[in-house]
């Protein structure tokens, strides 16, 4: 049976990843009182005269919505909201797991920027932290930069800054063995989706100078037509060289590639083209642009991808628990780029320097200390940056 076939019939089994369980007991005619009516007639008082006071009465302070409208699920494209639950659902059970966060997930009807927007907005009350996930580019860039001006809880898209968050870690660690500095590493960043400009946007705070973004149609460039408004954006800060022309043309002499494209389109010829030392991160799932193995073969000195068959698992879920584990603890009005450089630096010195290697870049997904490191460190950054109520 192989792993998709295991899974399903545990889908079946499970009936569903998570569930409601209660905090208070509700046995006898007075823990009804107390927790329904007419006890708690009191609590709703005192949050009618402070919402914040909804933090301390009732489980918003631990609880973060995990949205989706269906129309980007994992590789498997628009399938509609409800194909996106079980994705959904197995996000949440993660955020408990891994974090100890409550998360609930939502999956909603609707396509239209506005109407995404307004609804998100009118259930932000209810959660202390809104996590979006798997909305299509470029609509995701726009339903997270208007949420965030709305609401005054923090608002996170995962396939932009998790994904981005962690190459970042991985590539600290990466740069380490290879003796290359970020600022002078010449990097090809292949699908300049909303993770690839993402993780571009996150690795140019942190210093990179030369990057270049390449998409199906080729190279992203100043005065190329073909490029949606965000590719635009990022045309004009990048591609110092003015390169045009295919992936093929990018790689050539590149220290790092980052693939979040599709499965098998570097070949061995594209990879033995890059500089002495290439670091080499294809992270299609479930099949990345080049199998390790034979990145390896063609040159590459290190490899990571976002499969756990392969050492260097690049994945995201180092990331969004512990972010929100912190953003929940020291009560953020939103997660910012400060907590998300924090974060990369907290997931890289997870590997001490002594045991950084070309096959240990990255902590495991599975590291119990990740999550409570990445917190302690958005806690600081939010702190330091005057975002933190608390």
């Amino acid at each position: 049976m192989s792993i998709r076939e295991e899974s399903l019939k545990k889908h079946y089994e499970w009936k569903g990843k998570i569930e409601v369980i209660a905090r208070c007991p509700v046995r006898t005619r007075e823990d009804l009182a107390l927790a329904y009516t007419p006890g708690v007639a009191e609590a709703c008082l005192k949050i009618r005269d402070n919402p914040d006071e909804s933090y301390a009465l009732t489980r918003r302070e631990n609880l973060v919505a995990v949205i989706t409208d269906g129309s980007a699920i994992l590789g498997l494209g628009d399938i509609g909201p409800e194909a996106g639950m079980p994705v959904m659902e197995g996000k949440c059970a993660l955020f408990k797991t891994f974090a100890d966060v409550d998360a609930f997930p939502l999956c909603i009807k609707t396509k239209d920027v506005d109407e995404l927007v307004r609804t998100i907005y009118l259930l932000s009350g209810s959660f202390g932290g809104i996590n979006l996930e798997d909305i299509a580019a470029p609509r995701c860039f726009e339903v997270e930069r208007r949420l965030a001006e709305i609401c005054d809880i923090p608002v996170f898209h995962d396939d932009q800054h998790g994904t981005a968050i962690v190459v970042a870690a991985a590539l600290m660690n990466a740069l380490k063995v290879v003796g290359k500095r970020l600022s002078d590493v010449r990097c090809v960043i292949n699908g300049a989706g909303s993770a690839g400009i993402a993780i571009g946007r996150h690795l140019m705070n942190l210093g990179l100078a030369h990057l270049t973004m390449v998409d199906r149609a080729g190279i992203l460039a100043a005065g190329e037509t073909w490029m949606n408004p965000a590719q635009a954006e990022m045309a004009q800060v990048t591609n110092r060289e003015g390169l045009r022309g295919t992936l093929a043309d990018a790689m050539r002499g590149a220290d790092v590639f980052i693939g979040v494209s599709a499965p098998g389109v570097v070949s061995p010829e594209m990879a033995a083209s890059m500089a002495k030392d290439a670091v080499v991160f294809p992270m299609a799932n479930p099949t990345p642009e080049i199998m390790p193995d034979a990145a390896l073969a063609a040159g590459a000195r290190i490899v990571g991808t976002g499969r756990s068959d392969f050492p260097n698992q690049i994945n995201n879920v180092l990331a969004f628990p512990g972010i929100f584990r912190g953003a929940l603890d020291c009560r953020a009005s939103c997660i910012n780029e400060a907590m998300k450089v924090a974060t990369s630096y907290a997931i890289a010195a997870l590997i001490p320097d002594g045991e950084v290697s070309e096959t240990n870049i990255i902590p495991s997904a599975l590291d119990p200390r990740v999550a409570p490191a990445v917190a302690a460190a958005v806690i600081r950054a939010a702190k330091e940056t005057g975002v933190a109520r608390k």
